[in-house]
């Protein structure tokens, strides 16, 4: 599994939410994870979750630290167990570096510290691949419900480093779940 972090800015629009957008954006093909910086305004036209779209809710963030990861050869129900490790992994690395778990904690796929939402995310099945988005408010002003941010008010800088780090944690999480499954006596 590949991993990159782009430099350049991208504002995520859920248009970026498709198959092999990561191998057509960054020569990266087959199971692969990239980061980037930027905002996200995702209209309802290109919302993905239904309840978001009958709740006429669309998603605003001024800065997000966001992930793409795209899985191929899975079903939905496992890209949903990936998406769930990856706010795992990410709630686990925040805990880490100073966050306290009694402020920082998770309901289903999202992230929330007190009581603002930290994190957007979705997991969804396309012609040919599963793909995850996970986006992290860096700058909370201007979001559309009660918020929080890594900037804001987490305190965290650096965040192609934080980028790295869940990356990494990710894709040696995914490869030793890929090995741990070649080592075993299947039981007749």
């Amino acid at each position: 599994m590949k991993q990159q972090f782009i430099e350049k800015e991208i504002c995520y629009t859920g248009e970026e939410l498709q198959p092999n957008w990561i191998y057509r954006t960054q020569n990266l093909p087959g199971d692969a994870i990239v980061s980037f910086i930027g905002g996200c305004d995702v209209k309802i036209e290109n919302m993905v979750d239904i309840s978001d779209v009958i709740s006429n809710s669309p998603i605003y963030s001024k800065k997000m630290l966001h992930f793409i990861a795209e899985h191929f050869n899975i079903r939905l129900l496992e890209g949903i167990l990936r998406q769930r490790l990856l706010v795992n992994i990410t709630q686990e690395y925040l805990l880490k570096n100073g966050i306290s778990p009694v402020l920082l904690y998770r309901k289903g796929d999202d992230l929330f510290y007190k009581d603002g939402k930290l994190s957007v995310s979705i997991a969804a099945k396309s012609v040919n691949s599963v793909l995850i988005h996970l986006g992290l408010n860096i700058d909370s002003s201007e979001a559309p419900v009660k918020a929080a941010g890594l900037e804001t008010e987490l305190n965290f800088e650096n965040f192609s480093r934080i980028a790295q780090n869940i990356m990494s944690s990710y894709v040696n999480e995914c490869e030793d779940i890929i090995n741990a499954s070649c080592k075993v006596k299947g039981i007749i």
